[in-house]
C-alpha cells in the first residue's frame, strides 16, 4: 500500500525554521556540522575565497528582548483564519478584492506570508508612538515558561527578565522594539523586490527606529526619511518652548535594483516658445559650473559670443560643459546670450528632448497637509469625533501616488487605525480616468474603545468596529461623488480566531499516534479551509470551487483539492477518480485531507487509488497529504 504524507500544522510547538538559516544550509550544506550546527569560521572562508571581506566588528542595536522577538517572528501562527460569511456574500462585496482582517496583526502577518510573500507593492504603516498618551504597552498572549525560551535559544537570565516585562505590559523603548521587530521582518518577505515600506512616525521612536529598519531592510536600501508639518498652528503647551509641528515618514525598499519612488510630476509651466522655434517649447538652463579650476580644469575657459565677440569671461565654479560640448550647444543655437559682458549666457532646454518626465519628490511632505485634515475627513463622515489623530487621505494619496505605478497593484496596512489607507485606495481608484483597480490589505485589532468615548456611545465598541464603518461610510461617499465609476468599493473581511482542535497536544505525532474524529460543525469547517488555503498559497479573495463526490463535497482551489469533512467512503473514492478522468478542468496536484475527520483506512485507500491513476495517466505531480 501508498505511504500517504502525514503533517501536523500550527502544533503549538512548531517553530517555523528561520528563512535564512534555510537558504544558508542550502547553499553552503559545508558550514553546518552533522548535528546541525553552524560554522562561522567554515562560512567565512567561503566568503574570503570568493573575495568577500569580512569585519569581526559592527554596528548593531541590542535591547531586552531582541532575541524573543526573533522566537516570535519564526513561530507558526497560533490561530486559525475565519471568513465573515453573512458580510462578505453582500452583492457590494461577493466579488470584491479588498481585504479587512480583524485580529493581532503578527498572527495575521504569519499567515497572510505563505500566500502574499513577495506579492505586496507598497506598505504603509501608522504603529503606536510610545508617547506619555498613547496608550502603548506591550502586550503578549504567547504563554511562554523561561524554560521554554532557553530550549529556543535564549540564556535563562533573559527569558526570565523579559517575560517579566512582558506581564508588567511595559512601554520601555525595550518593549516597543519588541513589538516592532517581528513584524516589519515579516512585512519585509511580505515585500515585492520592487516593494516599498512606509512607516509614519514622531520623536519618542524615531531613532530607534531607523536603526531597526537599517537592520530589518538593510542600509542600502533606505530610500528617504520624510518630514511631514502634521501641525498647522503653534503649539505653546510645551514646556521646553519648542513647538514641535512635524512627524516623520521612513521610506525603505525591499532591494535597491528599482527606483523607488516615481518622483514629482514636472512643472511644465516655464517651458513656452517666445522666439518660435521649430524644436518647440523650450525653458532657459543654468551654464555655470559646479567645481573649482583645480578640480575641473577643462570646464575653466572664457566664453565668447561668436557674433557680437563679447566675451564673458569665466565663472569662480567654470562653465557646466568642457570647451568641445560648448562649441556644440553654440553650433546647434542652443545658447542664450546676454546682452552685457556682466550676463551670464544659458542654453535652451527643449521639453520634447526630456528623458524624466519627472523630477524629485521633495522630502518635505504635505504642503497644506495636516493631521486636522484626516480628523475632518472623519468627522465629515461619521458627523462626529471618534478617532484621534487619523492622517488625512490626501497624504496617503501621495505615498500611494509615489509607488503605484501599476494601478492593479495591492497595498498592506496592518495597523488600519480609522481606515484611511483603505478610504485613500478606494478614492484613488475612482478617481482614475481609466478606473485603478489598486487593492487593498487592512489589519487591526479589536481594540476596546474607553466606555467613556462617543464611539463607545454611539455603537462603536472596538477600533475595528470604527475601521469597518469608515471603509463602509467612504465607499457611500465615493459613490455619490463618482457616480460612473465602476472602481471596486467594496471589501471581504476576515478575523483571527482560537484554534479550536482542543484534543491537540505539543506531543502528537500523526505518524504513530491515534486520533479519534474531531466533531466540527460546519462553521469550524470553513474556518479550516481559510486557513488551509491560505497556507497553501491561496490567496484570501480567490474563488473555491465547490466539487461535489455524490453527496461528498470536496473543495478546490490553487491546484488544492481539501477534504474535510466526516463520512468518506469509497463511493467518494470511485467518483474522485472519475471526476480526474473526466473533467479537464480538474487538475488537482495535491489532496489534502483532514486527518481526523478519514480514518487510516480510508486515507490508505484513497492514496491506492490516486497513486493508481497518477501511474496509469503518467501523472508525477499529484500527492496525497493527511493533515491534522
Amino acid at each position: 500500500m501508498t505511504e500517504i504524507t502525514k503533517e501536523t500544522l500550527f502544533s503549538s510547538n512548531t517553530q517555523a525554521e528561520n528563512e535564512q538559516l534555510s537558504i544558508l544550509k542550502r547553499h553552503f550544506p559545508n558550514c553546518f556540522d552533522k548535528q546541525g550546527a553552524f560554522l562561522p569560521e567554515k562560512m567565512a572562508e567561503a566568503l574570503q575565497s570568493n573575495g568577500i571581506k569580512t569585519e569581526k566588528e559592527s554596528y548593531n542595536l541590542n535591547w531586552l528582548g531582541k532575541s524573543y522577538a526573533k522566537i516570535l517572528k519564526d513561530r507558526q501562527p497560533e490561530t486559525l483564519l475565519a471568513e465573515d460569511i453573512e458580510h462578505n456574500q453582500k452583492p457590494e462585496n461577493q466579488n470584491s478584492e479588498n481585504i479587512l482582517i480583524q485580529g493581532d496583526n503578527l498572527e495575521v502577518l504569519k499567515h497572510l506570508k505563505h500566500a502574499y510573500k513577495n506579492q505586496i507593492k507598497m506598505i504603509y504603516i501608522d504603529p503606536p508612538y510610545n508617547t506619555a498618551s498613547d496608550g502603548f504597552v506591550y502586550q503578549d498572549d504567547r504563554k511562554f515558561t523561561p524554560q521554554q525560551l532557553v530550549e529556543l535559544g535564549m540564556d535563562l537570565e533573559e527569558a526570565e527578565r523579559v517575560l517579566e516585562f512582558t506581564a508588567k505590559k511595559s512601554n520601555s523603548h525595550s518593549a516597543w522594539l519588541t513589538f516592532m521587530y517581528p513584524r516589519l521582518y515579516i512585512a519585509r518577505e511580505l515585500l515585492r523586490d520592487d516593494g516599498v515600506i512606509f512607516i509614519s512616525i514622531d520623536d519618542n521612536e524615531q531613532a530607534q527606529l531607523k536603526i531597526l529598519c537599517d537592520e530589518v531592510f538593510g542600509e542600502e536600501n533606505f530610500v528617504a526619511e520624510f518630514v511631514w508639518k502634521s501641525r498647522q498652528n503653534k503649539d505653546n503647551r510645551n514646556i521646553t518652548g519648542a513647538s514641535i509641528d512635524h512627524e516623520y515618514i521612513f521610506c525603505y525598499s525591499k532591494t535597491n535594483l528599482y527606483k523607488a519612488l516615481r518622483g514629482a510630476e514636472r512643472d511644465t509651466s516655464q517651458y513656452s516658445n517666445p522666439d518660435n522655434d521649430p524644436r518647440g517649447n523650450w525653458a532657459s538652463g543654468n551654464m555655470v559650473g559646479l567645481l573649482p579650476e583645480d578640480q575641473r580644469p577643462n570646464c575653466h575657459y572664457d566664453l565668447i559670443n561668436p557674433k557680437t565677440g563679447i566675451n564673458y569671461g569665466k565663472p569662480k565654479l567654470g562653465w557646466r560643459y568642457d570647451k568641445n560640448t560648448m562649441q556644440r550647444l553654440i553650433d546647434e543655437d542652443r545658447i542664450l546670450w546676454a546682452e552685457l559682458p556682466t550676463g551670464r549666457p544659458r542654453r535652451k532646454v527643449f521639453f520634447n528632448e526630456l528623458t524624466e518626465q519627472y523630477t524629485g519628490f521633495s522630502s518635505i511632505l504635505g504642503k497644506d497637509i495636516y493631521t486636522r485634515n484626516g480628523t475632518a475627513e472623519l468627522e465629515d463622515l461619521f458627523e462626529a469625533k471618534y478617532f484621534d489623530f487619523p492622517k488625512s487621505i490626501q497624504l496617503i494619496k501621495q505615498l500611494i501616488e509615489q509607488a503605484i505605478l501599476n494601478p492593479n497593484d495591492l497595498i498592506l496596512d496592518f495597523f488600519a487605525g480609522s481606515g484611511t489607507t483603505a478610504h485613500a485606495v478606494m478614492q484613488l481608484n475612482a478617481e482614475d480616468e481609466d478606473n485603478g483597480n489598486r487593492k487593498f490589505i487592512c489589519v487591526q485589532l479589536p481594540e476596546p474603545t474607553d466606555e467613556k468615548s462617543e464611539a463607545y456611545k454611539a455603537g462603536y465598541k472596538t477600533i475595528f468596529d470604527i475601521t469597518k464603518a469608515r471603509i463602509e461610510k467612504s465607499a457611500v461617499k465615493i459613490r455619490q461623488d463618482f457616480k460612473e465609476t465602476t472602481a471596486d468599493l467594496g471589501f471581504k473581511i476576515f478575523k483571527t480566531e482560537p484554534h479550536f482542535q482542543t484534543t491537540l497536544n505539543t506531543d502528537f505525532d500523526p505518524q504513530i499516534d491515534f486520533l479519534p474524529k474531531t466533531d466540527l460543525n460546519d462553521k469550524q469547517l470553513h474556518t479550516l479551509l481559510t486557513t488551509w488555503r491560505v497556507f497553501d498559497g491561496c490567496r484570501l479573495p480567490e474563488k473555491v470551487q465547490n466539487i461535489d463526490l455524490v453527496g461528498y463535497t470536496a473543495y478546490y482551489c490553487r491546484q488544492h483539492l481539501y477534504l474535510l469533512a466526516s463520512g468518506f467512503t469509497s463511493e467518494n473514492v470511485k467518483a474522485l477518480i472519475e471526476r480526474l478522468d473526466n473533467d479537464k478542468d480538474f487538475v488537482p496536484e495535491r489532496i489534502v485531507l483532514f486527518g481526523e475527520n478519514i480514518d487510516s483506512a480510508m486515507q490508505k485507500e484513497l492514496a491506492q487509488a490516486v497513486k493508481t491513476y497518477a501511474n496509469k495517466k503518467g501523472l508525477n505531480n499529484l500527492s496525497v497529504l493527511a493533515r491534522y
